[in-house]
């Protein structure tokens, strides 16, 4: 069976309340003050089953333009709007304003409920409801049925009731996303169960044990009950109204406009891209940095509207915006909302949510303002991507994309697949199902190139760029993995080199011009001169011909070389010089079993300055092992 919202709406004291206390035998005005002052200030909830057995979630709203915040609360979620209208009073401010909020959050379905129809005579009644028709017309209850009662007397109740029952055939089943979500419109504690919230499940579903988690607060719990139409239940799914209790929750971690849903699904922003529609009932154009009331789902957030396409928009008209808000929720793609006004309070627009995590947008750009545009009601092959180049170096997973494009998991799983196997994206990371745009990965590919290039030029004797300078100078920030993914790319096309700590363009090779190879000279023949004692770089550098920075390149190249060997810092030797030496150690290792260090200086003739670092090279080359003051023979070398 369908879940059906229905929700009433209207003028204070036109007999919301009472219209559903007759119906369902519950009263549900449940504060003092409500019963003091004879209006409903909260939001209130009851159960009716209708004679085919349809089960309606009733949602009372207040009808007083003081509490008109908490009606949008209540108007969130539902599937079927009762319009109340007092046939003794006709329409009224608050008729207009709820009918305003019921059409910007896209209610669709309805019909007008003429009450206190007892105290009006039945000319009266004719005009005030050729009033109301005309009232409604070009609105969504254009046609809709006007069904007249007393909840006094109780007449036309049964016509309402089957009228209601016609239409809950006429409303389509929801299909919400996967995300389970719950706006919370109350709290309580209730003894032997704890916190209880209860709300209209936006989407997805929920069951007995979940884990969960209070956006934007970050609280975690678990589920412990689960009510739908008063009856314990073990799951509910999008559409029902719904009572959940929960683990070790204390009171005070949840309020009204939280939403609960699963861990790590949401990502609260102080930024919405919304589309936004101002209402030919508001009393000036909106000009750009308008301080508003923010309402989506069962929250109220104050913020300013930041026009992106001009300074300010008329009455009737439509803008693309970014919302920056004073504290941060936790939206889903093509949510909607409605916005009013800060001082005097009334509503004024609304609309639907484009991208609910943006990143700060500059005002008049034309490729932002585009992207926004085929956001609005682009497909997901054509979404998908745009918002992976958006996304740039750091990519979007899949739980990202959850709440950006409000597709169902399997549907999104599927487009992924699609793209990735047309490679339009590219798979960064399995476990979070992190992917990068391919335009985004080659933009990043040339960049890389163009980066060693330069850096070839400038440095013509090192062999590569260190890779962590490279990833440095890419700018922005590069994620590990999309680094990583970037170096087997271009290993693979064979573009640029990739040794063990640095990277080359391919085509890169060392080469010395004619002055340097002269310095290369001086340097290898006064290496190989020096044999176990040779000069310390750092007196030799200076008499080669060339500057001391060119030097250590020269010196440096004829290490890649292979041409020196470096023992410690500054303390070079000649290559053959290091391979004889280690044959004689093997030598007299094998022989002698072990080497003193006086034998050792003997063997060399060096002294101990020179002695000590080449022990310890040897050790470190894992040819010898220090035993006391001894060594012995580790391998061969």
């Amino acid at each position: 069976m369908k879940q059906i919202v229905l929700g009433t709406a209207g003028h204070i004291d036109h007999g919301k309340t009472s219209l559903v206390r007759a119906l369902t035998g519950v009263d549900t005005d449940r504060l003092k003050e409500e019963k003091a002052r004879g209006i409903t200030i909260e939001l209130g909830f009851a159960s009716l089953t209708l004679d085919s057995g349809q089960k309606v979630a009733v949602v009372d709203v207040p009808g007083h333009e003081k509490f008109v915040k908490n009606m949008v609360s209540g108007a969130t979620g539902i599937d079927l709007v009762a319009m109340v209208i007092a046939a003794d009073e006709g329409v009224m401010p608050q008729t207009r304003e709820h009918l305003d909020i019921c059409s910007l959050l896209s209610v669709k379905h309805g019909l007008v409920v003429l009450t206190k129809i007892d105290l009006v005579d039945s000319e009266w009644l004719e005009l005030v409801e050729e009033d109301v028709r005309e009232f409604l017309a070009g609105t969504f209850l254009e046609g809709a049925p006007v069904v007249k009662v007393s909840s006094a007397t109780g007449q036309g109740l049964d016509e309402l009731k089957k009228v209601l029952d016609q239409l809950c055939q006429q409303v389509p089943e929801r299909s919400g996303g996967s995300i389970f979500r719950l706006p919370v419109d109350r709290v309580f504690s209730m003894k032997g169960f704890g916190t209880v919230v209860t709300g209209t499940l936006a989407s997805g579903s929920v069951k007995v044990g979940d884990p969960v988690e209070v956006y934007p607060r970050g609280a975690k719990s678990k589920v412990r009950g689960i009510q739908v139409h008063n009856q314990a239940v073990e799951s509910a799914r999008v559409g029902m109204r719904t009572a959940v209790n929960f683990q070790g929750l204390d009171r005070q971690a949840l309020q009204r406009g939280d939403v609960v849903a699963a861990p790590g699904s949401l990502f609260p922003s102080y930024m919405v891209d919304v589309a936004l529609h101002l209402l030919e009932s508001a009393p000036r154009p909106l000009k750009n940095r308008t301080r508003v009331r923010f309402h989506a789902g069962t929250a109220e957030v104050m913020g300013n509207v930041i026009l992106l396409e001009a300074d300010e928009l008329a009455p009737g008209g439509d803008a693309l915006a970014q919302l920056r808000l004073d504290a941060p929720l936790a939206l889903v793609k093509n949510d909607r909302y409605v916005i009013r006004s800060y001082s005097p309070v009334h509503t004024i627009g609304g609309g639907r949510v484009l991208n609910p995590v943006p990143g700060k947008h500059k005002r008049k750009r034309p490729e932002v303002i585009e992207s926004l545009k085929r956001q609005k009601d682009a497909p997901p092959e054509e979404l998908l991507p745009l918002l992976a180049r958006q996304a740039g170096y750091a990519g979007v997973s899949f739980a990202d994309l959850l709440v950006m494009t409000d597709l169902s998991a399997k549907k999104l799983g599927a487009e992924l697949s699609r793209l990735l196997s047309q490679k339009e994206l590219i798979l960064v990371d399995k476990e979070t199902r992190t992917v990068v745009s391919r335009e985004v990965l080659s933009t990043l590919e040339q960049k890389a190139a163009d980066i060693l290039s330069a850096y070839h030029e400038a440095n013509p004797l090192k062999a590569g760029m260190p890779k962590q300078e490279l990833k440095s100078r890419l700018g922005g920030y590069v994620p590990q993995k999309v680094f990583t993914l970037l170096l087997d790319v271009v290993q693979d096309a064979g573009t640029i080199r990739v040794a063990e700590d640095t990277v080359s363009v391919s085509t890169h090779n060392v080469s010395l011009g004619e002055d340097l190879s002269e310095a290369r000279e001086k340097i290898r023949a006064a290496y190989a001169a020096g044999g176990l004692t040779p000069p310390w770089f750092k007196e030799l550098k200076g008499k080669v011909g060339v500057s001391p920075a060119l030097a250590t390149d020269v010196l440096k190249h004829l290490v890649e070389e292979g041409e020196l060997v470096k023992v410690k810092e500054d303390l070079y030797f000649d290559a053959a010089a290091i391979e004889s030496l280690k044959k004689r150690v093997i030598a007299h290792l094998k022989e002698h079993g072990e080497l003193t260090p006086p034998q050792f200086k003997e063997m060399t003739n060096a002294s101990r300055k020179y002695a000590i670092p080449l022990l310890e090279y040897l050790d470190a080359k894992k040819i010898t092992l220090r035993v006391g003051d001894v060594r012995k023979l580790r391998q061969e070398g």
